[in-house]
Parts: C-alpha cells; sequence; structure tokens
C-alpha cells in the first residue's frame, strides 16, 4: 500500500487582514507499492512521471518504515499516530473464508468479523483533530477500519465519504468477494458500479478540491492501486486491474494464465477428484500490477495539477509514502530488500517515501534519516498549529527539522509485531523472529538482510531481545482498546 500527503508549506497569509490562514492537508494512499517501484529509481520498470516530480522538487527517504506489513493496522497508526499495540487494531479486520474460495451469504457475512471490527471509539483520528481547528475534510477510497456507522469516517471526523469499507474489492464490480462494499458517506452504494475504480476516487478528490480549495481542507485519497483484486475468480484476485490503455505501455510483458490446483480451493471438488484452476502467470501478474501504478499516478498527476490550477501548490507540503511492502508473488519489486508484504523483513516494513515542501524542504535530495509513519500526524498537527493531545500519547514527532536540515532524526528505535513474528531496530541493528526465518543483521552493511549475525554476536542479540521486551511491556501496560485487548 502506498501514501501521499500533502500539507500548506508555510501558512499562506490572508492579504485582507494579514493574518495566516491554516494549511491545507492532502493524503493520498496506494496500496502494497514496491519499494523499488517509482520511476525515479534507476532500472525500475515503474512509470510514474507525476510520482517522479515530486522526488525532483522534494526530498526521497530511503530509510522510512511503517507499523505493520499490511493495510488494516498500518492505516490505523497512520490516522491515530500510534502504535497498532496501543490503538488496538493490531491485525487485519477481514474474513478468511473467501481465501478458500468461500463467498458469504448475506445474512451470514453481517455477522462476521470483517462485519463488526471497527477502530476502538475512543481512539482520535486525524480529521477530528484538524475539525477543531475549522478544516473541512473528505476520504475517497480505501477505509479499511471498520463498516458500522460508529466506525465509519463521518463518525470518526471526516465530513464527505465516497469509497469502499473494508481491504480490497474488485476494481470494476466494487465487491470484495461477492459483496458489494462500495459507501457514499454512511450508505451502501451501486451507483458506479462497472466504473474503474481509480478514475472514481480521482473523480471524487476533484469534486472535493473544486468545492473546498479556498478554506482549509484535508483531502485524504487512499487509491487501493496496486492492490490484487478481491474478487473469487481465480483468473482475477491473484493480480490487479487495469485499462488495457495503461497495460500498453509495457509491451515486453505478456497476458496469459497457467493451470494449477490451489490447495485451498481442495474442498471444491468434482466426480473426477479436485477442481483445476487457472491462474495469472507471472508475467501477467507484473502487467497488471504495473499498469495499475501508472494509471494511479496519472490520477495523482491531475490533483497536482488543480493545485497549480488554484494556485495553492507553492502552499502545500507533499509527503508519499507505502504503508506497507510490495506484495509478493512477482507483482511488486521490493530491490534491494528481502521479504515483502505481511513480512517483518525490511521488504515488508520499509517503504518508498518522498517529501516536497516548497520553500522549506530542498528539492532534488535523498535523505538517509530514520523515520516512520507515526511521524505523520504530529508533523500535521505541528503545520496546522494545532497544540498535540495530552490525555494520550503518541509515538511519533514532528519530522519537518529533519526534513529541512536542521537536525538529525531523534529516532533510534522501532518495534513491531504481526501475531508471533516480532521485529525491532535499534540504531543500525535489526532483528527478526518469525515463522518466515529471522536473525540479527546490520543494516548498514546488509539492507538485504542475508548475513545473519546471532552467532557471532550473541550480546547485540541478547540486547535487541531485550528492548522488543520493554517495548512490548509498555504496549501492555498502556489503556487497553479494541477490538482484539482483553478488557
Amino acid at each position: 500500500m502506498l501514501f501521499l500527503l500533502a500539507i500548506s508549506c508555510k501558512s499562506q497569509v490572508d492579504t485582507n487582514n494579514g493574518t495566516a490562514s491554516p494549511p491545507n492537508i492532502v493524503l493520498i494512499v496506494s496500496d502494497d507499492q514496491g519499494y523499488h517501484d517509482l520511476g525515479c529509481l534507476q532500472d525500475s520498470e515503474a512509470i510514474t512521471p507525476h510520482l517522479d516530480r515530486l522526488a525532483e522538487e522534494g526530498v526521497r527517504l530511503t530509510s522510512f518504515y511503517v507499523t505493520w506489513p499490511a493495510c488494516t493496522p498500518s492505516r490505523g497508526s497512520l490516522l491515530t499516530g500510534r502504535y497498532p499495540q496501543r490503538n488496538g487494531v493490531y491485525d487485519m479486520i477481514r474474513n478468511e473464508a473467501p481465501d478458500y474460495g468461500y463467498q458469504y451469504q448475506p445474512g451470514e457475512y453481517q455477522a462476521t468479523f470483517e462485519r463488526i471490527g471497527g477502530m476502538d471509539t475512543r481512539e482520535k483520528l486525524l480529521p477530528s483533530y484538524l475539525k477543531e481547528a475549522g478544516y473541512v475534510s473528505g476520504i475517497y477510497g480505501k477505509w479499511d477500519l471498520g463498516v458500522h456507522k460508529r466506525f465509519l469516517p463521518l463518525a470518526r471526523g471526516f465530513d464527505d465519504f465516497y469509497g469502499f469499507v473494508n481491504t480490497g474489492i474488485d476494481y470494476y464490480t466494487h465487491e470484495r468477494y461477492g459483496v458489494p462494499s462500495m459507501y457514499r458517506n454512511n450508505q451502501p452504494t451501486e451507483e458506479d458500479k462497472g466504473v474503474y475504480c481509480t478514475d472514481l476516487f480521482k473523480r471524487e478528490a476533484k469534486r472535493f478540491l473544486q468545492a473546498n480549495y479556498k478554506k482549509p481542507f484535508f483531502l485524504y485519497l487512499p487509491f487501493n492501486a496496486p492492490h490484487s483484486a478481491s474478487n473469487l475468480d481465480p483468473r482475477i484476485r491473484g493480480v490487479a486491474q487495469a485499462p488495457e490503455k495503461y497495460k500498453q505501455l509495457y509491451p515486453h510483458l505478456e497476458e496469459g494464465f497457467a493451470e494449477r490446483e490451489n490447495p485451498k480451493y481442495l474442498f471444491r471438488e468434482s466426480e473426477n477428484g479436485p477442481v483445476i484452476n487457472q491462474y495469472p502467470i507471472k508475467s501477467k501478474r507484473r502487467l497488471e500490477y504495473l499498469a495499475s501504478v501508472t494509471a494511479m499516478d496519472e490520477a495523482i498527476g491531475e490533483i497536482l495539477d488543480l493545485l497549480d490550477k488554484f494556485e495553492i501548490t507553492d502552499n502545500t507540503l507533499v509527503i508519499f509514502f507505502s504503508d506497507n511492502g510490495g506484495s509478493g508473488g512477482g507483482s511488486a519489486d521490493n530491490q534491494p530488500l528481502s521479504g515483502h508484504k505481511a513480512m517483518l523483513f525490511e521488504g515488508g516494513i520499509r517503504v518508498p517515501c518522498i517529501v516536497r515542501y516548497p520553500g522549506v524542504i530542498p528539492a532534488g535530495e535523498v535523505s538517509h534519516e530514520f523515520l516512520t509513519s507515526l511521524e505523520i500526524l504530529p508533523t500535521i498537527l505541528e503545520a496546522a498549529g494545532i497544540p498535540g493531545p495530552t490525555d494520550i500519547a503518541l509515538d511519533g514527532f514532528d519530522m519537518m527539522p529533519v526534513l529541512n536540515g536542521q537536525i538529525t532524526s531523534p529516532r533510534d528505535h522501532m518495534f513491531w509485531q504481526r501475531r508471533n513474528d516480532k521485529a525491532a531496530r535499534v540504531g543500525n541493528w535489526k532483528w527478526v523472529e518469525s515463522t518466515r526465518g529471522g536473525g540479527l543483521f546490520d543494516l548498514e552493511r546488509d539492507i538485504g538482510e542475508s548475513n545473519d549475525l546471532s552467532e557471532t554476536r550473541p550480546d547485540k542479540l541478547a540486547e535487541m531481545k531485550q528492548h522488543f521486551a520493554n517495548w512490548q511491556a509498555e504496549m501492555d501496560a498502556s489503556e487497553p482498546r479494541g477490538p482484539f485487548r482483553d478488557f
């Protein structure tokens, strides 16, 4: 998943009374985009001229992390400024039966966790902070923090919402494994069924900008591209989806399918044995993925063009990052990192990030400072002149002084837990303990995590485990939040 955030670069002065107006905020998200899938990077296949423009006009960060290696908890941290283990959403809000080819019936779906789970209502999200300062807020795209009205965007500080409510959809039907999932505000809608959803989210974002560009606004635009389509048809579900005109930009990649048995689908047997399913070949997976990235990039370009048209570009800070590492199965390119989405190796949690802040941070620079998505909310609050909360703990800080070169990053550590998988980074040391492997790594010399130093540095290994234990104790002692904590 990938984010683009925009805030004003400096307070805009109202020429009528000489006072400074609050900055505008735009947050754009793409989903499951790889660390190396930006056109501005050497040897990248991706065609992303508008994201490349941001890199030319801002700072590209190479050591930027998110709080979880998949969708829901990472988004929850972004909007609360808190570790998933602190805000209570530290796993996915999704159903697993569709993974086995099962389609829920309507009445049955209503009682599943995907339908009833959500971010704890005691948590304060970014638009609620901004509303207190007079902002108007809109979200167009992927929500993924709960479906009931008390969890939906309008109950969490947003003023307008058009998008889908759960973790993934088919790009054209807008269904998640057969379940219609698009909403306008608090009501389900199928008004645009059949229309490519990237175009729909662009349309709604442009409408919002046209209506609100003269007032302080927060635009949250979380695309689902290039996430794979949530469709029970195995020919579709394993890949993203893109219109033909974007696929034609990648002529070296081929369409095609191959037959194989899926162990998860073995209950779907005929008289002659297990059903043989068709699945996209690796080249097709890469083709649909890249084409969906380019389609999204073009939509982002139209949003940036509107900022230019309304003459608010110079009043806008842009931060682009992915909310988790690129997907596996040959779709995303995470090199030189190891691992991918759902893993705690670098490829699952270290993501691309570009920041553009005209007149405040330099253009065309590359920064290796250690920063995370936990810094986003505090940075926005500081830029907007909004005091931080005094009754809850935030886990990040204002990163603007780091980006403009005033200081080095004060962040020295970061911790992750996904079920039984654990990881910690302290300084340049990284420790991973997971079902898919692990070890102790020196990221300064081994960004690909290929050289396990556990046996040669047992002292450092013990130290890293103790750091993790201390963090875990802090999270356990924090005020419990749902839906997973026992209270």
